[in-house]
């Protein structure tokens, strides 16, 4: 029975589909937690499509930077969760200048007290070659951090590859 799951795997690893349907089989009120923000005409067209390949039957909330307390007010018995995805909700943070750490916390805090079943998606970033910037090094850091600080939190992980998932928790 899914109670509260963490999804990885790389850009277009089949991650976000596999998150979809594991929370479709859940049964449930469907919340979907969306991090991105649309400021440019190439994430507006992102944002559309995910909307368009979801379809009906999803409550959309966007939460850019405030994902704790909206997985607070939104975790409610009868709901199913899905946060996609912590990658995008790093950069916000990252951007904004927030205390990273303190939000991991809150994060793992609000992941421990939802009554809801819950997924969170994220990117790995932890694989590729060591960025040739230090914010891009601080991102991929913070990132590897906050994956594990979920994954921790989380009672269930699966790492997507090929749109194969490979349990790893």
């Amino acid at each position: 029975m899914l109670t509260t799951l963490l999804v990885l795997g790389g850009a277009r690893s089949g991650k976000s589909r596999y998150a979809e349907t594991r929370v479709i089989e859940a049964g449930g009120d469907r919340v979907y937690i969306a991090t991105a923000q649309a400021l440019d005409d190439e994430m507006h067209e992102r944002i559309a499509q995910h909307r368009a390949d979801r379809g009906e039957g999803w409550k959309t909330i966007e939460a850019p930077l405030a994902l704790a307390e909206t997985i607070a007010a939104e975790g409610r018995e009868a709901r199913v969760l899905l946060v996609d995805c912590l990658t995008l909700w790093t950069s916000n943070l990252l951007f904004a200048d927030a205390d990273i750490a303190r939000q991991t916390t809150r994060l793992t805090d609000a992941i421990a007290n939802c009554a809801a079943r819950l997924v969170l998606v994220s990117n790995e970033v932890g694989l590729g070659i060591v960025p040739d910037n230090a914010l891009a090094r601080r991102f991929r850091d913070e990132a590897g951090r906050i994956n594990q600080a979920v994954a921790a939190a989380c009672d269930e992980a699966v790492f997507v590859a090929a749109g194969l998932p490979l349990k790893l928790k």
